[in-house]
């Protein structure tokens, strides 16, 4: 009867420890999974973070080259005529329509005269509604210091819900309005490029002005390649860095490594953030003086980016029936689905093939360590006025996706005929 006592009295202990607990455990969650969940959270703010507004350090090397002086232009303490309102959004900036200063708005609305005046530019700086720059400002707010820029700059774009170039923000929309290489060029000093390349500074100016809106040159500052054989631009189309998870490779052409190397690799060599960057194939080792301010980043960013899923097709995007005609045609006839394999539409593994494989010159493939162009994930084909704006592949080569499937039909001998062609582009366009 003792223990019997003794059983029923460590019984109601128990009942009475759980009843009070302040925070129940929710079924089939344990402390470690609760961990996890608040990890992932903490990760996605703090990737989005520094996705949109981090500069890594790079108003150190921008201001060197004193492009924040054009900004403002000699009336608000800078040199020039200015950068105005118009004239930003027409060389590709946006502006996020929820981060406008009190003010600004009606103007925006009413397409006022004042949109003329590199002083509303200013504002929008100081408000952080620029997508992807940041500005600084002097101690009484007035004058523009310095300035510097985000990955958003290139990868984020906007809704256009009050304007073109004014809205919401689209995180990993590639930017195919902005003309990187123009703002570039509008800097006083470029003095940095001209003694890393060798050459004069007009040489420099006439380069970055060849780019056009949508496109830049990651590694012009390696091999200085300015042009391709044909006299093109060497620069290539903004790539959209959203529907990443599960892929391999992050860029167009190979083996440069995981997002993060490329996240490394941009923030500290092209953006010019304070940081290290090593790659020995490359003979690159570089490691900024100070503190680094890229590394410890890394992780967060990398998680936010691979939380960015391709954008859906709305309805009316697409013809249903026909693309699922084209499906069949995808996965059979046309043997799309032998590289872009569903639904990651890339290979699983090693996405990369030579230029003999895809039908297409060896050019840009020699600019990276391996010589190969990846295969590019399908995503987002509907959306071909923002997205693939400048055309498809690497360069923009191909206008529209007809051009795609016509090279490849010619390219693998498929024999496709019309029907079959334009039922294929349907189901792409529905992926």
């Amino acid at each position: 009867m003792k223990a019997a006592a003794l059983v029923l009295s460590l019984v109601a202990a128990l009942i009475v420890l759980f009843s009070c607990s302040s925070e129940p455990t929710r079924p089939g969650t344990d402390t470690s999974e609760q961990n996890v969940d608040s990890h992932a959270r903490e990760m996605l703010a703090q990737g989005r973070e520094i996705f949109r507004h981090d500069t890594f350090g790079s108003e150190v090397f921008w201001s060197k080259t004193r492009l924040h002086e054009m900004i403002g232009g000699t009336h608000n303490g800078g040199t020039g005529d200015g950068i105005t309102p118009s004239k930003a959004l027409d060389i590709g900036l946006k502006v996020d329509l929820t981060r406008l200063p009190q003010g600004v708005l009606p103007l925006l609305q009413a397409g006022s005269a004042r949109l003329s005046d590199p002083a509303v530019t200013l504002a929008l700086l100081k408000a952080d509604s620029v997508v992807g720059l940041k500005g600084y400002f002097d101690a009484d707010g007035k004058r523009l210091t310095g300035l510097g820029v985000t990955c958003a700059l290139c990868h984020s774009t906007v809704d256009d819900s009050l304007r073109k170039g004014i809205g919401r923000r689209r995180d990993g929309w590639p930017n195919r309005d902005l003309n990187i290489g123009a703002i570039v060029a509008l800097a006083p000093d470029l003095s940095a490029y001209t003694q890393a390349l060798g050459v004069d500074d007009a040489t420099v100016r006439k380069v970055l002005n060849s780019w056009g809106p949508g496109k830049y040159d990651a590694e012009l500052i390696l091999d200085g390649k300015a042009f391709r054989p044909d006299g093109k631009p060497a620069a290539t189309l903004i790539p959209a860095a959203f529907g990443l998870a599960g892929v391999n490779s992050h860029t167009w052409t190979g083996s440069w490594g995981s997002i993060s190397y490329w996240n490394a690799y941009v923030a500290v060599t092209q953006m010019h953030g304070q940081g290290t960057f090593y790659d020995p194939r490359l003979k690159a080792n570089v490691r900024s003086s100070g503190e680094d301010r890229v590394t410890a980043k890394l992780p967060a960013l990398h998680f936010y980016q691979l939380s960015l899923p391709t954008p859906k097709a709305p309805a009316g995007a697409f013809d249903k029936a026909a693309a699922g005609r084209g499906e069949g045609s995808f996965k059979g006839k046309a043997r799309c689905a032998t590289c872009h394999v569903p639904p990651l539409y890339t290979e699983p593994g090693w996405n990369l093939h030579t230029p003999e494989e895809i039908g297409i010159d060896d050019f840009q493939a020699k600019r990276s360590p391996d010589g190969r162009y990846r295969t590019e994930p399908l995503r987002a084909l509907w959306e071909t006025d923002k997205i693939h704006k400048g055309g498809f592949y690497h360069d923009g080569r191909f206008a529209t996706l007809r051009e795609v499937v016509d090279h490849y039909d010619r390219h693998f001998k498929l024999s496709l005929s019309e029907q079959e062609k334009a039922d294929l582009i349907e189901f792409l366009k529905s992926i």
